[in-house]
């Protein structure tokens, strides 16, 4: 029987592929958000039942719709084209829109209130308009001061109690998503690094996305790092920012600038007798890489570790506390979540990790600290969420 052969008339089409599939999917998605992003804070601000002038109401329109789809085209153009002015505007317009999104909800519980109270349109919807737009402009003023600053310090004791008295009192200061991006940061990054080298560290941690962008464009920020001082050790593991680019260039790179890069290994600091292993590992996304040799890896991390030292575990997302636990980690510190950044984002971070900052016990033994982190990702704001230089002082006794 001779094989059938496709007449004229048809037509053979290859297989859609997985990323044209993903595309469709996530087109009408994005159109919904950014319809949400934009469509709540016009109807708070320009009709509700303002009664506003016409002209108002089509001037909120054209200034809306061109914020709408100029977000997602900026950001594309930034983020996946790598284009520095574009990823700025989609960034900041991100934040401002998350932010007026936000109160503008909030604007419309208080109109259902004020309707209860008594108080009628179109003044009670005025009212709202006016004082959103007030909160609003006050808090992106506010967050991109605080995004912009050299982070506050903040300063816990940790007991670990299997650590040696010659090691009591060690100083462990923590940065941590520094995000050096579109944004030239190189100045805030030396300012850091002055305030780093005022804490008397023993050992300094970085712990992880440390830039956005190839250590080509983001090297002269990162270069202050060279100068930091500690004691006894400097180490940096990779965040999942890294594993979006180029993760083992920075780890290299951060080696040149006089940092140990903790990439699945471990390090023995000593003072008077007493030792703590030092331990890192890589982000939780970097097996999903191309890269090879990378990916999560605490056995190998702590292969040939005496099992009687204490073991402190740089790890950058606090999810990765379940495998501290097992293997019985003291004190594990995290960065990623960024303390949420803009509230009320730190619900939805809660969500996916089992902390959003601060001090945490996890099984028996292992304690987990996250850091709001010392700089920011993408929207220049914080909002509630104020970044931080860590100081872990780990103490053998409470004090």
């Amino acid at each position: 029987m001779a094989d059938s052969q496709p007449t004229g008339d048809t037509e053979v089409h290859p297989p859609e592929s997985g990323a044209s599939r993903r595309r469709w999917l996530i087109a009408p998605i994005v159109l919904i958000v950014v319809a949400l992003l934009f469509g709540v804070p016009l109807w708070t601000l320009f009709f509700s039942g303002s009664d506003w002038p016409l002209s108002l109401r089509i001037f909120g329109c054209v200034v809306f719709a061109a914020a709408a789809i100029a977000l997602p085209v900026s950001m594309a153009r930034g983020h996946a084209r790598a284009h520095d002015r574009a990823a700025l505007i989609g960034d900041t317009l991100l934040g401002t829109v998350w932010v007026l999104f936000v109160w503008s909800a909030l604007g419309s519980i208080a109109a259902g209130l004020l309707a209860l109270a008594g108080l009628e349109d179109p003044l009670r919807s005025r009212i709202v308009a006016a004082a959103v737009l007030v909160v609003v402009t006050g808090l992106l003023v506010w967050g991109h001061h605080e995004a912009m600053r050299v982070p506050r310090i903040v300063e816990r004791s940790v007991v670990v109690p299997r650590l040696g008295a010659g090691l009591d009192g060690l100083r462990v200061v923590m940065i941590t998503d520094t995000h050096y991006g579109p944004l030239d940061r190189a100045g805030w990054s030396a300012k850091v690094v002055d305030v780093v080298n005022t804490l008397d560290a023993d050992v300094l941690c970085h712990l992880g996305d440390l830039a956005d962008g190839s250590v080509l464009r983001r090297e002269h920020q990162v270069q202050p790092l060279r100068g930091a001082r500690a004691a006894l050790a400097k180490v940096y593991v990779t965040g999942n920012h890294e594993y979006f680019g180029e993760a083992q260039d920075w780890l290299d790179h951060m080696e040149t600038l006089g940092w140990t890069a903790l990439h699945n290994k471990h390090l023995v600091v000593e003072r008077g007798g007493a030792r703590l292993v030092v331990a890192g590992v890589d982000d939780r996304t970097a097996a999903a890489s191309t890269l090879e040799g990378h990916g999560a890896d605490l056995d190998r991390a702590l292969e040939g570790v005496d099992a009687d030292l204490p073991v402190f575990l740089l790890a950058h997302q606090p999810k990765q506390i379940d495998e501290a636990v097992r293997r019985d980690v003291e004190v594990q510190v995290s960065g990623h979540t960024h303390g949420g950044q803009i509230w009320p984002f730190e619900y939805l971070v809660r969500l996916d990790q089992p902390t959003v900052h601060g001090l945490s016990r996890h099984g028996k033994h292992t304690q987990l600290y996250t850091s709001r982190g010392t700089g920011f990702w993408g929207p220049p704001f914080r909002v509630f969420a104020p970044s931080e230089i860590t100081v872990l002082v780990l103490r053998t006794e409470a004090s």
